[in-house]
């Protein structure tokens, strides 16, 4: 895991800044703190730099990307892990390729110059970012794994290209000027994103499962955008049939395959365990094939009603692991709320991500630089109590009312606690996304519905910019309708999750930017794609049966599981939310004072700060119940972090930030 960064000139005669190249790569220093390198030889126009954490091939210098290969044709760098690499390694050096290290980074430019970026891609397997020039082609790949996992941020300034690892890579480029983006601010308020875009005007995201083709003809861009993989759940009556035990022993033979694959690495591996089935199969599994215990790393909360340590503690004993256990509180959620809207770049509706990021802090510092975690399988086995409403109210046909009824209370009294969040309070529709979907799926609903509260917050400019603007059309605009046609109910709605919340919110602010913060990978078995694939064909009442979700995933590990957590409920992982406990609310309220007073709301001309004044009160009310209240307390977290994003990306000169980090680590050419 790595980040990487580049600049593509329009001529190639325009010279590409060393030292810009430079103060990318020492912006995310955190990323790869073990090594940099760049590249930008003469008269091509093309430079790429790269911050290097070492996983893989720990020599200093044989794994120093980018690569220069193949007489200066191609240059590639490269972030994340290839999963069986060694093979396909030993297959091209059968037929006379050299390799200059072992990486697994370098067999993308030999498979490329052998096969094409088309059909290189359907042999990549793990989570990867990477960028391609071909020097002959005159053009530049930029290329993003299947679900997200890795991200990748590029924008059009003057005549180049400029692409990075992380927005403020791109930000790191004197000529690109940052500014909010008034659609993108409105979707920070309302936690859900239009897949593709950020929060910063003119700068995108590639889209997970997709590659950019920017080719290089006189002087101008040609941007050709490709999927090259999606997530495909079959027409009904295209599904394999087979009986139960066959789709058990698969997903337990696919789910394996996964996490052994994953253990690779030159450095010690551990797993992330919570009181959840998803971080435990994974554990179970991780310590099945190792020959020595597995170090797991647990977060426990200062309420007893959101905190599952007792639980991982239980599985930790079962499978003779070496439970780590994080204990923290308001002071390090809060104190820490700041340093994690620079790192996610992105506001964030809950304090789980501040955890998140508190966790991979501890595990670099007890020298682990790789763990397995269970992200990915609610996704693919329908785990998330939205994902049984929508079963319950779209794709269980002759489903006696008064049986759909009583498994309808059981879930909203099961999940109470996030009813404003994981469940709607309230039912939203959205007329673009019935008319793309035939429903709007309950996963997007809290969200959504929180645009009335969205719009009031706007400033008053912005709000009148946005009149006519609707966040669920965007969405639906970007859904694609070959993947929706003629589906389960149950798969439209897990598909919609793939495209919007799992990589805008789980990868993003729950994944990748809070465990790279602190130079610490993450590796999501569930999402490897032979694995998705494989569970896009299970019938869809295997994933839900009854009142009961990811049931077949729970029949595969049942022999690895405690019975407490087989027998159990899914239970939202997240932190106690700042309107539970008053020295909580009490720090909140002391970050708005730093960072979003009524003066600085006023300054910035982004928030509305007399209605922001007025959820404060509301927050305070006894009248105010307690779903309104979970759903005030993410809103208020989204406005100090628009302030937060506001504060560290457009009051600050990035670009100066990241040259004064370069000077700092003695990175200067």
């Amino acid at each position: 895991m790595c980040g990487i960064a580049g600049i593509f000139a329009a001529r190639p005669e325009q010279e590409v800044d060393s030292q810009v190249l430079v103060n990318m790569a020492a912006i995310m220093h955190h990323r790869g703190p073990d090594n940099y390198g760049y590249c930008n030889p003469a008269g091509v126009g093309m430079g790429m730099s790269h911050a290097r954490l070492s996983i893989i091939d720990l020599n200093e210098n044989r794994g120093r990307q980018p690569f220069f290969l193949h007489g200066g044709q191609i240059i590639f760098a490269h972030n994340g892990e290839f999963y069986d690499y060694q093979r396909l390694r030993g297959e091209l050096t059968a037929e006379g390729e050299h390799f200059e290290s072992k990486s697994d980074s370098e067999i993308v430019p030999h498979l490329y110059l052998r096969l094409g970026m088309e059909k290189t891609l359907t042999h990549l397997r793990g989570e990867f970012a990477f960028a391609l020039f071909d020097e002959q082609q005159d053009c530049l790949y930029l290329v993003r794994d299947r679900f997200g996992i890795k991200p990748l941020y590029w924008t059009e300034v003057n005549g180049q290209i400029v692409f990075g690892s992380e927005v403020k890579t791109v930000l790191a480029h004197p000529e690109v000027k940052p500014q909010i983006d008034s659609q993108g601010l409105f979707h920070q308020l309302i936690q859900v994103m239009v897949p593709g875009t950020t929060a910063f005007k003119g700068v995108n995201q590639v889209e997970p499962g997709h590659m950019l083709k920017i080719q290089r003809r006189d002087g101008q861009f040609e941007i050709e955008t490709c999927k090259y993989w999606d997530m495909d759940f079959p027409i009904p009556e295209n599904r394999p049939r087979l009986d139960d035990e066959s789709y058990i022993q698969g997903v337990r033979r696919h789910l394996l395959d996964a996490v052994q694959l994953r253990l690779n690495a030159d450095v010690p591996v551990g797993c992330y365990l919570s009181g959840g089935i998803d971080s435990c199969s994974i554990l179970g599994l991780a310590s099945a094939v190792s020959q020595s215990p597995i170090r797991a790393f647990t977060i426990s909360f200062d309420n007893d009603e959101y905190d599952e340590a007792s639980i991982a503690t239980e599985m930790a004993h079962a499978t003779g692991a070496e439970q780590d256990i994080l204990k923290l509180n308001a002071d390090l959620l809060y104190d820490n709320f700041a340093r994690t809207i620079w790192h996610t770049e992105r506001t964030i509706y809950n304090t789980l991500a501040v955890a998140k990021l508190m966790m991979s802090q501890h595990v670099r510092h007890v020298d682990y630089k790789v763990v397995l975690t269970g992200e990915g399988s609610d996704e693919l086995f329908a785990g998330y109590p939205a994902f049984r409403k929508d079963m319950f109210l779209h794709g269980m046909e002759g489903l006696d009312k008064q049986q759909a009824e009583e498994w309808q209370r059981t879930l909203m009294e099961s999940n109470k606690l996030f009813q404003g969040a994981m469940l709607p309070k309230d039912e939203y529709v959205s007329d673009s996304i019935n008319a793309k979907v035939g429903f709007t799926p309950s996963c997007l609903q809290p969200w959504l519905g929180c645009s009335d509260l969205a719009r009031q917050l706007l400033h008053p400019a912005i709000r009148d910019e946005l009149s006519g603007y609707e966040p669920g059309e965007a969405i639906a605009e970007r859904l694609d309708d070959n993947y929706l046609q003629g589906r389960h109910p149950l798969d439209k709605a897990q598909y919609v999750w793939i495209k919007t919340m799992l990589e805008g919110q789980i990868l993003t602010w729950g994944g990748d930017r809070v465990d790279m913060a602190n130079s610490m990978e993450a590796r999501p078995a569930f999402l490897d794609h032979h694995l998705a694939e494989y569970a896009a064909t299970i019938p869809p009442e295997l994933r839900i049966r009854g009142s009961k979700e990811k049931y077949v995933l729970r029949e595969a590990m049942k022999g690895l599981l405690p019975t407490v957590l087989y027998e159990r409920q899914k239970f939202a992982f997240m932190a106690p939310p700042a309107h539970t406990d008053d020295k909580k609310w009490q720090k909140l309220k002391g970050l708005f004072a730093r960072y979003a007073s009524p003066a600085q709301l006023q300054e910035a001309g982004l928030i509305d700060a007399d209605f922001v004044a007025e959820l404060m009160s509301r927050q305070e009310s006894s009248a105010t119940d307690a779903a309104d209240k979970v759903q005030i307390d993410a809103v208020l977290n989204h406005v100090l972090g628009v302030m937060l994003l506001h504060h560290h990306f457009i009051q600050q000169d990035v670009s100066q930030l990241a040259y004064d980090r370069a000077q700092q680590l003695g990175w200067v050419v």
